[in-house]
């Protein structure tokens, strides 16, 4: 399959595809091989909550990229401080880190339905992901919340009140929308052209928010039964 061009100011970030990684993702998942769905959108988009939603709905095994960032920070393992500088300034981590602990966990659960949350954040992430996945696991969707920089920021900084998290001030955020917006968007984009993209108004009342979730998700079911 041919690398669209995304004609994006990133231009250095476009996806180099081999004919491998291109059938991985873009190929309904064998009945024999765990089918993964990627949750994206701005920081404080809601992305966590509907996830929690499929899981009890739909019975979907959770992977949050950021928690698992957080925890191995917390590890006092030897990549703990470099995650730690990368997540204060709101970069993205180093593919090799974030999708080896998201396979760690993959395996270690065992499941056959995964949500892949915040994850990935640019092309680098989407190429590291399919150079160390193969065709072990099949893209079957991605989610992408659609929330507005005010209404992110309000959401960030109430949060930030009781979380606890470093990121969740104003300069941090600001950081972390930006770097959305330039590296984020053109995974959404290429996933966009080859329609395994579902939107949705992340800013309406998550009650509203989630019967649009599980429509997509009912949908993505009947296609992989």
């Amino acid at each position: 399959m041919p690398m669209l061009d995304l004609n994006h100011k990133v231009a250095e970030e476009r996806l180099k595809f081999n004919s491998a990684s291109s059938k991985f993702a873009y190929t309904p998942a064998p009945a024999n091989k765990p089918a993964v769905i990627f949750v994206l959108g701005g920081p404080g988009a809601g992305k966590g909550t509907q996830c929690v939603k499929i899981v009890e709905a739909f019975g979907y095994v959770h992977l949050s990229a950021g928690d698992l960032l957080r925890a191995e920070r917390k590890s006092g393992s030897a990549q703990a401080e470099l995650i730690e500088s990368y997540i204060t300034e709101g970069k993205i981590v180093p593919v090799e880190i974030t999708v080896n602990l998201l396979l760690a966990a993959i395996k270690k659960d065992g499941g056959k339905r995964f949500l892949v949350d915040g994850f990935p954040r640019n092309t680098n992430n989407l190429s590291g992901w399919q150079q160390t996945v193969g065709t072990a696991l099949n893209v079957a969707g991605v989610l992408m919340y659609e929330v507005s920089e005010s209404v992110l920021e309000a959401r960030l900084l109430e949060r930030g009140k009781t979380s606890g998290r470093s990121d969740d001030n104003m300069e941090s955020i600001k950081k972390r929308f930006l770097t959305f917006q330039n590296d984020t968007m053109p995974v959404v984009e290429y996933f966009r052209h080859q329609g395994l993209v579902h939107s949705f108004d992340g800013a309406r009342p998550i009650d509203d928010v989630w019967a649009d979730t599980e429509a997509a998700l009912k949908a993505l079911e009947a296609k992989l039964a």
